[in-house]
């Protein structure tokens, strides 16, 4: 919104350099984080990111800089980056300055606020640990998430991040008497569109609201976006006192964004070429995702992983923050075992016996073990066979086996491309399950009978009991091969 007062403060453009542009104000310095505007229709729109001098600043565009020319007119708005709040804005798509882009009706009765709040103090913050369901098996036995909490999904491209977070809004919505906010950092503008339409195809479009920085935006553009929908979601916690869900798509963008920024200003950088000041950058978008006294912002947010190396800087940074870590597989993904959920890499700090309790937390301990035997005994199996195996080992084998095929679920948001029809489990249903495969109840029945269902009970309609099922295999014979999962993987064995 341009101030009254722009006019008394105006500069010119001495220096052009891709998006930094370096403007001299021969009154009032504007202070960093101002918004400047030129250009023929004032439709260059330039942050202020340093002070050079007394009479120079260095800001970054936040639009492109096609006709900007040296020694044109620049206006101080005389205000930092604004972002629309109000009842009004749910429903709507927004870019990185609050306009609508959803060609619907304009924008009514909304108050604009800075996007540079800063976190919420340790007084208000709640120290109480509620556990947020999901209705997703392996999350919500393995790695509960927190309310109020931040999770992190991470994986390469092409292992399902933005499959899993549209699911867990579809999901999230039925039961949770809240907010979603969707921001989008630097993705593709194809997934905006097919996110718009699908959530407005199954009705969950009235208490969401999206706010896109596509990647073809000017990194400065994509590294603000963050900050927006975050003011968003203040609002509806603060002012409205109500729960907020914060679904971040992809926050290793907002990094890169700002690793460009880093360059583009020439400052030195750090390990891997990335900004000295990621560590700050990102603190300032992440400490502002808090449980308070007067609501939560729950936040998930897909982490792509560089060539599927987390050792990486901006994975190990974003570790740092969370609360629950998700780890996407491409083995699993390429074994047809979805979500592709890594359960041994994966973890959460609620998963302890005083928040999840006694019996959530021996079962996951369980899984878990089961599920690590059977990867140590995968090389014997390759080796040697499975017929090498004492008996002990194989029912082992033919546990860990069920157990991840019972992990497996379909997704509503899937169903247009597998037929499958998508299942919404309880945890008290999914914790069932995973107890009566550890105690051999499904030993008689095939694998391919515990693959994408939803409870326990569906695999005693799906099929009768298989007498040949690998727990009861003599020396010689082959685990039984499993609909929808690779070759590799059903026969093991060698």
């Amino acid at each position: 919104m341009k101030d009254p007062k722009s006019a008394l403060n105006s500069g010119r453009v001495v220096s052009i350099r891709g998006s930094v542009v370096d403007i001299l104000f021969e009154q009032n310095l504007p202070p960093i984080h101002s918004l400047l505007r030129t250009g023929d229709n004032l439709q260059i729109v330039i942050e202020v990111q340093a002070q050079r001098d007394a009479h120079c600043v260095q800001g970054i565009a936040l639009t492109p800089t096609q006709g900007l020319a040296r020694g044109m007119l620049v206006e101080d708005t005389g205000g930092p980056l604004l972002a629309p709040v109000g009842k009004n804005i749910r429903s709507r798509m927004f870019d990185v300055f609050g306009n609508t882009i959803d060609n619907e009706s304009p924008l009514e009765n909304v108050q604009w606020r800075s996007v540079n709040s800063p976190p919420p103090p340790l007084s208000r913050r709640s120290t109480q640990s509620e556990i947020f369901e999901t209705g997703i098996k392996v999350i919500d036995v393995l790695m509960p998430l927190e309310r109020g909490g931040k999770a992190g999904l991470f994986g390469g491209a092409g292992v399902g991040k933005t499959v899993l977070l549209t699911e867990m809004i579809h999901n999230m919505i039925g039961h949770h008497e809240g907010v979603s906010i969707f921001c989008g950092i630097g993705e593709r503008s194809r997934e905006g569109e097919e996110l718009y339409r699908e959530m407005k195809a199954v009705g969950v479009l009235p208490n969401m609201v999206m706010v896109f920085g596509q990647m073809n935006e000017p990194p400065g553009s994509r590294f603000r976006v963050g900050h927006v929908a975050l003011t968003m979601a203040e609002y509806f916690r603060d002012d409205e006192h109500r729960d907020v869900l914060l679904l971040i798509d992809n926050i290793f963008r907002f990094i890169q964004a700002g690793s460009e920024i880093s360059g583009l200003l020439g400052q030195m950088p750090s390990r891997l070429g990335y900004q000295p000041t990621m560590g700050t950058e990102l603190s300032s978008l992440e400490e502002r995702i808090a449980n308070t006294d007067t609501g939560a912002i729950t936040s998930i947010q897909a982490v792509y992983v560089p060539a599927d190396d987390f050792t990486d800087p901006a994975a190990v940074h974003t570790f740092s923050h969370l609360s629950a870590s998700i780890v996407l597989s491409r083995k699993r993904a390429s074994e047809g075992l979805y979500p592709a959920i890594d359960p041994l890499e994966s973890n959460s700090r609620m998963a302890t016996p005083g928040i999840v309790g006694e019996r959530h937390y021996a079962l996951a301990q369980e899984v878990r073990r089961t599920l690590a035997q059977y990867t140590e005994l995968k090389d014997i199996i390759a080796m040697l066979g499975l017929e090498q195996l004492s008996p002990d080992d194989r029912n082992l084998v033919a546990r860990a086996r069920r157990l991840e095929r019972f992990l497996t679920q379909p997704f509503f948001t899937t169903e247009q491309f597998t037929s499958n029809k998508g299942k919404l489990v309880s945890l008290k249903d999914s914790l069932d399950g995973c107890e009566r495969i550890l105690r051999d109840e499904f030993r008689d029945y095939p694998e391919s009978a515990l693959y994408m269902i939803g409870s326990i009970n569906e695999a005693k309609i799906q099929a009768v009991p298989d007498n040949n099922s690998a727990s009861n295999t003599k020396p010689g014979t082959r685990l039984k091969a499993t609909s929808g999962t690779s070759a590799s993987v059903a026969s093991e064995d060698g």
